[in-house]
């Protein structure tokens, strides 16, 4: 199996604490720029983007929206249960209707001081809605699944709930409480559709500056959705790579993006890794209704790795698969999830290179990164780290061409 010779202590380096950036720039597109290609190293800045892009690029951003999902609750006793949303259950599953329900939801939710919390327990608080005083209670739906059920009494949306309720959750390696400001800093300014859990961090160094420059030289773009959820931030702790568990993500894809996929193929460029992820998982999509497999929209982990030595459609033919199967259903947007996991070994499909900033040690986003550029990866790591690049999600950003 692909992966199973891929040993983690490869891929970690020394990450010095006073080199990850804990607060943006004041300016979003001051950062600096590390271009790579062919082997080849050079130093520049975001503004620089546009003049290293050929004009036939066609840039892909996701435009998912991070919600204030953290919530604290504090009970009679004192104890204080922190409760942190990932994923709706009930009534549906599909995140952007998931917070358009009105009165009562059940999410799944990563819950801290559990053990203070039991299971008959009934959480409640006040909040105000547009001047209306709304009372909440949270219980568990499922305690061993940490499905939690949410109830209000006031006619409202949930995200309105979740807006006055809670806080933008910061990457944990920030270590630093949430401040006011980053409502604003921790959202790129084309965040559109609400339900992210961690911000596509890539996209926070673009700007309407770079924007009008992109646009200037003829560069396209288009969007798709993927609502970052927690498990991009989880460490890989088995010894072997393919045993980590990648959570799922639901990933949302219009049928003008299929259009704008079909006439640049060659030369797609996704901004982010969740960008690159929603990409590569479209393929293999394609592949399901090419091979006609399935119509159900969901990437298994593993799912690519297990095609060797056959003949698999190209990018156009699997995007036509795609754009045919949306047409017979009259389908405006097509729905996922995936799980797909990137590592050394993978071939690419769609995406030619990959805007990003600077990962953690020994991460899934690591691996990712060196499937791209292959051994050279620790090269650009040690490069940025020696020219004083700023690192993590507020850190700088890069341009990474393909190998082969």
């Amino acid at each position: 199996m692909k992966g199973d010779d891929i040993q983690l202590d490869d891929y970690v380096y020394d990450l010095p604490d006073d080199r990850i950036a804990r607060y943006p720039l004041e300016q979003r597109d001051a950062s600096k720029l590390l271009v790579y290609k062919n082997g080849i190293i050079a130093h520049e800045h975001f503004t620089d983007l546009p003049s290293n892009l050929p004009a036939e690029t066609l840039l892909v951003f996701n435009d998912t929206k991070v919600i204030p999902a953290r919530a604290y609750f504090k009970k009679e006793t004192g104890a204080v249960i922190e409760i942190l949303l990932l994923h709706p259950e009930a009534p549906t599953r599909i995140i952007n209707d998931a917070m358009l329900i009105r009165h009562s939801c059940v999410w799944e939710c990563m819950i801290g001081n559990k053990k203070r919390w039991k299971l008959k327990d009934k959480l409640t608080t006040e909040i105000v809605v547009d001047s209306q005083l709304v009372k909440l209670q949270v219980e568990y739906a499922d305690y061993d699944l940490n499905h939690v059920k949410l109830s209000w009494d006031q006619d409202i949306v949930f995200l309105e709930i979740v807006k006055a309720l809670g806080e933008i959750p910061l990457p944990p390696y920030l270590n630093r409480d949430t401040e006011e400001r980053d409502s604003q800093t921790y959202q790129t300014v084309y965040a559109h559709h609400d339900g992210a859990v961690a911000a596509p961090t890539a996209g926070l160094h673009f700007t309407p500056n770079i924007f009008e420059k992109l646009n200037a030289k003829g560069i396209r773009r288009s969007f798709l959705t993927l609502h970052v959820g927690a498990g991009t931030f989880q460490p890989i702790k088995v010894s072997s790579i393919i045993e980590h568990r990648m959570h799922s993500e639901q990933v949302v894809f219009t049928r003008d993006l299929i259009n704008d996929l079909l006439q640049s193929p060659d030369m797609i460029v996704p901004v982010g890794t969740t960008s690159l992820r929603s990409l590569e998982s479209l393929y293999w999509y394609g592949v399901k209704l090419f091979r006609k497999e399935t119509s159900i929209f969901q990437i298994e982990k593993l799912y690519p790795y297990t095609f060797e030595g056959q003949e698999l459609p190209t990018a156009s033919e699997s995007l036509k698969a795609i754009a045919d199967f949306m047409d017979q259903e009259n389908l405006v947007e097509l729905v996922g999830e995936t799980e797909i996991f990137i590592f050394p070994g993978y071939q690419f499909r769609l995406c030619k290179g990959l805007i990003t900033n600077y990962h953690q040690p020994g991460s899934t986003l690591i691996l990712l990164v060196a499937a791209l550029v292959g051994n050279d990866w620790k090269q650009i790591y040690t490069e940025a780290l020696s020219k004083d690049y700023r690192f993590l999600s507020y850190g700088d950003s890069s341009l990474l061409w393909r190998n082969g």
